[in-house]
């Protein structure tokens, strides 16, 4: 399975997807990236004349790279003999606990890291990483989602 299909198979379209170019995906993680656009809306108004981008919106952008590209990549594994589609997979979010430390402003990169903490009974659980363009750590933390076909 190619990158561009994993991201084709996400039940995501813009402006809520916050995924660009996956750079490196297997069975114990994934690696992606994202341009924050600066003229998203939910800059406007937060904040006042200093738009950052919102945490819920780096909490989705990590859950998107982070696990759902990896978990329709584990389930495509699984199901090999059809290609996974949108139509074909239910997600749900089921936890995250994530510690902030830098913000990240419009036009801004990220670079997300996820690896794998267990794949069982339709749950998937990542620890996630997000870095600026200096390479300087953003937020990390879990994510947890269930995943089916």
């Amino acid at each position: 399975m190619n990158f561009d299909s994993i991201i084709s198979a996400l039940p995501y379209t813009k402006p809520f997807l916050f995924v660009d170019n996956i750079l490196q995906i297997d069975g114990q993680g994934c690696t992606g990236t994202y341009l924050f656009p600066e003229d998203s809306h939910f800059y406007k108004g937060h904040f006042k004349d200093h738009p950052i981008t919102p945490g819920v919106i780096l909490t989705e952008c990590m859950a998107q790279i982070g696990v759902v590209c990896l978990g329709v990549f584990l389930l495509n594994n699984l199901h090999d003999e059809k290609k996974i589609t949108t139509e074909d997979i239910q997600i749900a979010l089921s936890s995250t606990q994530i510690d902030f430390f830098l913000p990240i402003y419009p036009g801004e990169q990220v670079k997300v890291v996820s690896k794998k903490e267990y794949f069982r009974f339709n749950k998937l659980k990542c620890a996630v990483e997000m870095f600026n363009n200096k390479n300087e750590l953003v937020c990390r933390g879990t994510i947890a989602g269930m995943m089916k076909v």
